[in-house]
């Protein structure tokens, strides 16, 4: 077995020792999930992991993976699940916890299959948030961060590719009843009372927030 092959796999090894609760958080974007991750931190203990935030990270490091990712962002395109993956489980090992909500990932079928099998983790659940695309672009187009892909056009090539590309990834799940859908009626403000529901109870499905 390689050396890069065994590292991983002991690595692997124990994050599993640890029974991780996994959540995945997925919606479209500027549908309000960082928002709601950082309450869900506060009052329920678990580590907030950002996909995005990690491939920015790395981005921003000035890596080879970091102009890879920084050129596959611009086009509008989906990072591989490789290199995603192992920011994730870098970020997990290293954070002390057993309980993760993991932010804007899966991005698609492939995504979702190589998790599984890379970590040989399944979610707990998938928090869901429903929101119409037309509000997501203004949120996306006020919060002025100077994000290099918060511009219109990149905007509505990462809506194109969420309805590609993530629906499918929800569906999968809400076919095993692991879903649970927050529904942002066109508001600013999301109300955290709604969604401390399915971390309590696991069961409910539908919160509308208005």
């Amino acid at each position: 077995m390689g050396t890069v092959e065994a590292a991983n796999k002991d690595a692997n090894g124990s994050l599993l020792e640890k029974n991780p609760s996994v959540v995945f958080v997925l919606g479209g974007p500027g549908s309000g999930k960082g928002t709601q991750c950082a309450n869900i931190v506060q009052n329920f203990g678990y580590t907030h992991l950002s996909a995005g935030d990690l491939l920015r990270a790395e981005i921003k490091s000035g890596s080879e993976n970091g102009t890879m990712i920084q050129n596959m962002i611009k086009e509008g395109k989906i990072v591989p699940s490789e290199v995603t993956i192992k920011l994730l489980q870098k970020a997990m090992q290293e954070s002390g916890n057993d309980k993760f909500l993991i932010d804007g990932f899966p991005r698609n079928e492939e995504n979702r299959a190589a998790f599984e099998k890379v970590t040989g983790i399944e979610p707990a659940f998938v928090l869901f948030f429903d929101c119409p695309e037309e509000e997501m672009e203004r949120r996306l187009l006020s919060r002025n961060q100077g994000r290099e892909d918060d511009n219109i056009e990149t905007i509505r090539k990462r809506f194109k590719v969420f309805l590609e590309s993530s629906l499918p990834v929800i569906n999968y799940y809400d076919a095993k009843g692991k879903v649970r859908k927050v529904i942002d009626s066109c508001v600013s403000t999301i109300f955290f009372t709604n969604i401390k529901v399915p971390l309590v109870l696991r069961t409910s499905q539908i919160f509308l927030l208005d």
